[in-house]
């Protein structure tokens, strides 16, 4: 039995699931909504939480930066957190984060949901999604 032990295995070792969850958390900083599995998303909400709580307890200091870096190890979503999260939630006492239940997925009837920040930004959803993206914007300032 695990009596007192928090948080799920999701059927991953404690290095993947601590890989898996700082790749997670940049990836809902950068968009500020993702859709993942619904244990995943309840999982990944402490996480994100304590990432911003520590950044507003800092306030922007070397020292937070440090401890944020080696959390998510992604210097523009650690100057994102810094920069326009904790200014956005200085006045919040927790709660930065909401899972919606989105259905189940079809291939395998998983449920689904949508984490995302409460007060979000909805245009920061897809920027910054990767290399054709950045190809799309590279052709567009070239035009």
């Amino acid at each position: 039995m695990r009596h007192a032990v928090k948080g799920r295995k999701l059927g991953r070792t404690s290095s993947h699931r601590s890989a898996m969850f700082a790749n997670m958390a940049v990836a809902l900083i950068k968009h500020e909504q993702i859709r993942t599995t619904l244990p995943k998303a309840k999982e990944l909400r402490p996480y994100v939480e304590r990432l911003v709580t520590l950044a507003k307890r800092g306030k922007g200091s070397l020292h937070s930066r440090r401890l944020l870096l080696a959390r998510i190890k992604d210097e523009s979503a650690v100057e994102k957190i810094i920069a326009t999260l904790a200014k956005r939630y200085e006045a919040r006492a927790g709660g930065y984060t909401r899972v919606l239940k989105a259905g189940h997925r079809f291939g395998d009837a998983a449920p689904m949901a949508f984490i995302e920040f409460v007060e979000r930004d909805v245009a920061a959803k897809g920027k910054d999604s990767g290399p054709k993206q950045n190809a799309e914007v590279a052709e567009e300032a070239r035009a």
